[in-house]
């Protein structure tokens, strides 16, 4: 099979397409004929070798969600599943590939009216929003910031949060034609990158969703209202600088809180039921699953060059 593979981390010159064997399905798992592979934020972290707790090996296949077919299972699998259209989380690496290989308990069918597009662009990001706004305690009538709401997460957390009755929804982004679309999606408030540019946004926040994290992130801790939260669930722009827990001891009695989010934390049986009524609600147009480009997978470089620039708005989708 054609897979792309990481030969040097770093830049995406690093990046390149071989022909490797085949993967075959262990106990427990199943190989899927992908039709649509996600490119996701992490990707770019693990293929720039600066994530935390991972383990860099020349060779990675990077990619963590495809849709497509399953071909084969393993030990322990109803061989039933063969044949049925997937989405699947195949980890922290082996997903930019003609076939990959998942754990069946991280398989969920795709439902009627769900292309595989649209599931690896939500597959994800829509759970990390859900859970996310859920970590913080988001109620309706309570103000949001979703800071780097341009990527899948950040759209996902702007429809769930109106969805949810959010009473404001600001959303920081890089230009107007950004802002106008996520108007479109539920935001109510269009702020710069530094969380300035709209005179009529609160001037505070019940709670901030961080998508971003580096150097900046300790001002948007200043955004917290009396009682706020911010959740970390990001860092595509680094790790935040040692000290920014400063800011929440310089204000408090303010009772402002800081956390982070994993999807690591939910329990399997929870997050396949969640995602499963997410692609049931944007089967249902619900949810809108917002791609930024088609690639085919010879231009996986390609894609994360486009990620790098900035110029990504939603996800990137390779087909192989």
């Amino acid at each position: 099979m054609r897979a792309v593979t990481i030969r040097r981390f770093g830049d995406p010159n690093g990046m390149e397409v071989i022909e490797t064997a085949s993967p075959e399905a262990g106990a427990g798992e199943v190989v899927i004929r992908t039709e649509a592979i996600g490119v996701g934020g992490v990707d770019a972290v693990i293929r720039r070798g600066t994530l935390g707790g991972f383990e860099f090996r020349e060779g990675l296949i990077p990619g963590s969600e495809v849709a497509g077919t399953i071909s084969a299972t393993g030990d322990g699998v109803d061989p039933s599943w063969i044949g049925r259209r997937v989405w699947a989380f195949t980890g922290t690496s082996g997903g930019y590939a003609e076939e990959a290989l998942a754990r069946v308990d991280d398989v969920v069918p795709l439902v009627e009216g769900l292309t595989p597009t649209q599931a690896v662009t939500l597959g994800s990001a829509a759970p990390v929003a859900r859970f996310a706004l859920a970590h913080a305690h988001a109620a309706a009538g309570e103000s949001v910031l979703i800071r780097g709401a341009a990527g899948s997460i950040g759209i996902a957390a702007v429809e769930l949060a109106a969805q949810n009755g959010a009473s404001a929804i600001a959303v920081t982004t890089s230009s107007r034609e950004r802002g106008d679309r996520l108007r479109e999606l539920g935001a109510t408030h269009v702020l710069d990158r530094s969380g300035d540019g709209d005179a009529t946004a609160p001037a505070l926040f019940d709670v901030i969703v961080d998508i971003v994290g580096g150097d900046d992130l300790p001002g948007f801790l200043d955004r917290l209202a009396p009682n706020g939260r911010l959740v970390l669930v990001g860092a595509v722009a680094g790790f935040p600088p040692a000290d920014f827990g400063g800011h929440l001891l310089r204000a408090f009695q303010q009772s402002r809180s800081f956390s982070t989010f994993s999807l690591d934390t939910v329990p399997r049986q929870a997050l396949r039921a969640a995602r499963s009524e997410l692609f049931t609600a944007a089967a249902r147009g619900g949810l809108h699953a917002v791609v930024e480009t088609l690639l085919p997978l010879d231009q996986a470089a390609e894609a994360h060059r486009l990620m790098d620039a900035g110029r990504v708005f939603g996800r990137i989708v390779l087909t192989p």
